[in-house]
Formats: structure tokens, C-alpha cells, sequence
């Protein structure tokens, strides 16, 4: 429906497990946050122009038709630029638009502020335009925004799940398809928690680390005759399909890749059966997985795991990207502060700062709520 000025929101996310499962084509199993970013957005008349403004940044950025060109304008507010280029180079009449931007989604956390921010926009501007945007077709969009105008070689996993999620789910997605499943995830109704720990440790997805993992996993798909990672699921000896590539470090990486989408279905079917206990030592798997063979954790990642597994959490893996950001924690509903404090004092001892964390709950995705 159009209109002519509104409040629309996008979540942050926190991926439950699949991590780096989403460019190789294969499964993931996020939830949005009740963390949002939060676009106030009225339409402009006559030739289109676009200002976006940031409670985060000092002065608005204003752009035109001719700044549609990736490249053309850098920063956070790349990100707005993108999604706009993204709808334009669609074919679509995106309606000038004043844009304010608040957001209350850690930046820097793994928790995906940067699809909180392309969803909340792109949301804002179908509305705004009276877009002929399929809900399903955005993710794809908003990724396409981030990939090519930005330049940030992610998948389609942190959108989908920012678009996507809806409360009290997970959303089980496949990233060739876009199949989604919403996937029943209540842990108070277990008697359980997840705690969400800021590591302190940087992220940032704009690094050659990210892009380098991106590129072995691409070629070994190549080298081993397959679309995709994901294709290699199905063959029974893995290691014996490993052992053909020469390079011990592509090795590594295709049995994460590969292990992990087995551990995403493995836990889709644990909550589906009602046994969420279950879903712990697959998530300490995880981020085994990720800290040995895909080699992305940091050391404050590392410790804040350790501790909430020693503290008593059921299992326990870094989220997002990687290279820093936030470590998951199932417990106990009960035992959440008592986790907390073991990881802060361990924190302490090692001189790093005291770690934010909160308790996650599974929200709804991109809407308009004003």
C-alpha cells in the first residue's frame, strides 16, 4: 500500500548454528532479535533525491541519481545508497525519500546491523513507492545491495532472516532455494535461556579473511566437481573426497563447510522432536568446527566459550561471521547470571573490558510499525 511517510523497522539476528554455510549454498537456522534498526522515512516530491540521517553519525548524506553507481559514496551510508541502486537497477521507480535512521543493534557484534539497516530501507521504500516487491524476492535484493555496491562478499542469510524471521521461530533456510521453514524455538518454555556474549573482540566483514574463505570454498566446489559445498552432503566418505585436494588448508575448510550443514539439520530435527537440551553439543561442535578447521575465532571468543561451558551452559559457539563478535550460550533458564559472571570475571583476569551480553528471544522480521 503506498504511503506517504511512515515508521518501518528490521531486526538484528543471531545465527542459532550454520556458519559460513550460507555462500556455499547450503543451510542455516538464524532468528531475529528484538534488537532493531528503526527507519523514519517520508516521501520527497519531484525528481528523486534521497538524505539519510544516522543518530550514529554527525551529518546526513544526501545522493542522487547519478551517485547510483557502486563506488560513488562509502560508509554506513553505503549501505542506504545500496539498497536504493539495488531496487533501481531492478527496474524500479524508487521514490525520492528523507530517511532517518536509529538503531539499537550492536555495530561491530556479528549480529548483523548491516542487513538491519538494508532490510529497515528496503521495507521503508517498497511502502513508500508502492514497490512491486515480493516479501520473498527481498532478501536476494538487499544482499545484492551489500554484495556488489558495497562490496561485501556476503550471503543471503543475515537478509532473509532480517525479512524473513517471525517471533517465537527459527527460521531453517536453504541458501539455494530460499526454502524456509519456521521452526519452533521457545526456550522459556523448556526452562531454558540463550545468552548472547559481546566478545569485545573486532568484526568486520569488509576484510580479506572473509573474502579469502569465500574464495577457497568457491574453488574447492571447483576442484571437487560439485555446484556448491553443499552438494558434498551426500557423499558417504568425506574424507575420502577431502584427501583429493592438495591444499591442506582447503581440506579444513570444505569439512567445516560440510560438517556444519550436517549439525544445522541435525538441530532442526532435535527442536522439531521437542528436545532442545539436545541442540547444546552440537553448538559447542560448531564452534570447534569453526575455531580448527575454518580457523575464524579470536582468543576472547575462545575464552568466553570455554568458560560458559565450564560455568555449566549446555553448549555454547561463537555467532556471525567470525574473526570476533558474539558467543552463544544455552543454559538453564536459572543459570544465566551465574554464566554471566564467571565469563566478566574471567575477562577480568585476561585485562580484557567487561563483555556486554543480554538474553536472546526470537522476534519478528521487517515490518512497518508506524
Amino acid at each position: 500500500m503506498h504511503a506517504d511517510a511512515g515508521v518501518w523497522e528490521a531486526p538484528g539476528r543471531v545465527n542459532l548454528i550454520g556458519e559460513h554455510t550460507d555462500y556455499n549454498d547450503g543451510f542455516v537456522l538464524p532468528f531475529a532479535l528484538p534488537q532493531r534498526t528503526t527507519v523514519t522515512a517520508r516521501r520527497l516530491p519531484g525528481a528523486p533525491r534521497w538524505t539519510v540521517r544516522s543518530g550514529r553519525a554527525d551529518a546526513p548524506v544526501s545522493f542522487a541519481p547519478s551517485d547510483l553507481q557502486p563506488g560513488r559514496v562509502g560508509g554506513w551510508a553505503a549501505y542506504v545508497v545500496g539498497v536504493v541502486w539495488a531496487l533501481a537497477d531492478a527496474g524500479h521507480d524508487v521514490p525520492g525519500a528523507d530517511l532517518a535512521v536509529e538503531s539499537t543493534v550492536p555495530v561491530g557484534a556479528g549480529l548483523s546491523s548491516s542487513a538491519a539497516l538494508e532490510c529497515a530501507v528496503l521495507t521503508a521504500l517498497c511502502d513508500l513507492g508502492d514497490l512491486d516487491v515480493p516479501v520473498a524476492d527481498r532478501p536476494r535484493l538487499a544482499q545484492r545491495a551489500e554484495n556488489a555496491y558495497v562490496g561485501v562478499p556476503c550471503g543471503v542469510m543475515d537478509q532473509a532472516a532480517a525479512t524473513l524471521c517471525r517471533a517465537g521461530h527459527a527460521l531453517f533456510l536453504d541458501c539455494r532455494s530460499l526454502a524456509a521453514e519456521q521452526v519452533p524455538f521457545d526456550l522459556a518454555a523448556d526452562g531454558l535461556a540463550l545468552l548472547v556474549v559481546d566478545s569485545g573482540a573486532p568484526h568486520a566483514h569488509v576484510d580479506n579473511e572473509y573474502a579469502a574463505r569465500r574464495a577457497t570454498c568457491e574453488q574447492a566446489a571447483r576442484d571437487l566437481g560439485v555446484p556448491a559445498l553443499r552438494d558434498l552432503d551426500e557423499v558417504a566418505d568425506l574424507e575420502t573426497a577431502l584427501a583429493s585436494l592438495p591444499d591442506p588448508v582447503a581440506r579444513r575448510r570444505v569439512r567445516h563447510v560440510v560438517t556444519e550443514d550436517r549439525r544445522v539439520r541435525e538441530t532442526v530435527a532435535a527442536l522439531r522432536a521437542g528436545r532442545t537440551r539436545d541442540i547444546g553439543p552440537l553448538l559447542t561442535a560448531s564452534h570447534a568446527s569453526m575455531r580448527d578447521d575454518y580457523e575464524i575465532t579470536a582468543p576472547a571468543v575462545d575464552l568466553a566459550v570455554e568458560v560458559a561451558l565450564d560455568a555449566g551452559a549446555l553448549g555454547a559457539r561463537m555467532t556471525g561471521g567470525g574473526f570476533g563478535g558474539c558467543v552463544l550460550a544455552l543454559v538453564e533458564a536459572g543459570a544465566a547470571d551465574g554464566v554471566r559472571d564467571r565469563i566478566a570475571g574471567e575477562f577480568a583476569a585476561h585485562g580484557y573490558p567487561p563483555p556486554p551480553s543480554f538474553l536472546a528471544s526470537a522476534a519478528p522480521g521487517a515490518r512497518r510499525v508506524g
